[in-house]
C-alpha cells in the first residue's frame, strides 16, 4: 500500500492543514469540478492552502483545476473547499486521488458535496442541464481498481462497506426543493453517473454500452471519492453539470473537446454556484 494512504499520514496532513487555518470546526467538504469553481470565491474571510505546499499530497495538473484548499465560512457553515480535484488518470491511482476525502474526515467534516462536469447521453438530457447523482457505476471497480484496495484500517471504516445508500436521499430531495425555489427545475435531472478511467473520451460503442447499463452521464471523477466518503461514514451529495453530449454515431463529424467542457462550465457557473449554495444553505 502507498504509505501516503496510511492513517498516520492522513492524520499528519490534517494536522498540517489545521495549523495553517484559523478554522477548527469544519463540517462540510466541497469538491469543485468544472463549472463549480466560483463557489470557492464566495467563501468569507478564507484561508488558502495550495496542494503543492503539503508534503506528499497529489497536485492537480488539469486546466481549469486550480489545486488549492479554501477554508472559511459559507452560508453560515465552516467549509473546506477543494478548488480543483486530482484525477486518477494524472498518475495517482484511485486511492491517492481520494486522499483529500479522508483528510476532510480527519478535519471533522461530516458531509461532502461532490461536483463534476459530465458528458450526457440520455436523450432527454440537454447540454447545460444539471443532474443529481442518485447512483453510480464505477467501471474501474469492475477491474479491481477500488480506492479501498489493500489493507483496511478500521479507523477509517469497515472492510466491506455497503454502497446501496451512497448518495444521501435527504440531500437529493433538498436539491430538488432548492431548484424549485430558484425557478430552475427545468434544468435539473436525476440519474446514474458512470465513471471511466480516461483521460481519453469514450468511443461511440463504449457510450452505447453504458446506456445499456442504464447510465445517464459519464465522467472521469467522483465515484472513487464518494466510495471513500461512505467508507468514512460521511454523507454524500453529488451533482453533475452536463457540458457536452456523448457522440453515439461512429460516422459522425462532431468530436468532444476539453475546450467545449470548459466553455459550457463557464457559461453555467452562476447557476451552478447558486444551486450548490442553496443546498448548503438548507442543510
Amino acid at each position: 500500500m502507498d504509505p501516503r494512504l496510511s492513517y498516520d499520514n492522513v492524520a499528519k496532513v490534517a494536522e498540517f492543514i489545521k495549523a495553517r487555518t484559523r478554522y477548527q470546526e469544519i463540517k462540510v467538504g466541497i469538491v469543485c469540478g468544472s463549472g463549480f469553481g466560483d463557489v470557492a470565491l464566495t467563501i468569507s474571510d478564507p484561508d488558502f492552502i495550495a496542494y503543492e505546499e503539503i508534503e506528499g499530497f497529489p497536485v492537480s495538473t488539469v486546466s481549469g483545476h486550480k489545486g488549492c484548499f479554501v477554508i472559511g465560512i459559507l452560508e453560515d457553515k465552516c467549509v473546506v473547499c477543494m478548488q480543483g480535484r486530482v484525477h486518477p488518470y494524472e498518475g495517482y491511482g484511485f486511492g491517492l486521488a481520494a486522499l483529500p476525502i479522508r483528510v476532510m474526515k480527519l478535519l471533522g467534516v461530516d458531509t461532502v458535496l461532490l461536483t463534476n462536469a459530465a458528458g450526457g447521453f440520455n436523450p432527454s438530457f440537454k447540454v447545460g442541464d444539471f443532474m443529481i447523482i442518485n447512483d453510480h457505476i464505477f467501471l474501474p471497480g469492475f477491474a479491481g481498481m477500488s480506492p479501498l484496495f489493500g489493507p483496511n484500517d478500521e479507523r477509517f471504516g469497515p472492510r466491506f462497506p455497503p454502497m446501496s445508500d451512497i448518495y444521501d436521499r435527504k440531500l437529493r430531495h433538498m436539491a430538488k426543493d432548492v431548484a424549485a425555489e430558484q425557478g430552475v427545475s427545468e434544468y435539473l435531472r436525476s440519474g446514474v453517473y458512470a465513471q471511466v478511467g480516461g483521460p481519453q473520451y469514450e468511443t461511440p460503442a463504449e457510450l452505447q454500452l453504458l446506456r445499456i447499463l442504464k447510465a445517464d452521464v459519464v465522467g472521469m471523477s467522483t465515484c472513487h471519492e464518494a466510495i471513500v466518503a461512505r467508507h468514512c461514514g460521511l454523507r454524500v451529495f453529488g451533482l453533475s453539470l452536463i457540458t457536452n453530449y456523448g457522440i453515439l454515431d461512429v460516422d459522425g463529424d462532431v468530436v468532444t473537446s476539453h475546450e467545449e467542457v470548459l466553455q459550457v462550465g463557464k457559461e453555467r457557473t452562476p447557476m451552478a454556484s447558486k444551486l450548490l449554495l442553496g443546498v448548503l444553505r438548507k442543510m
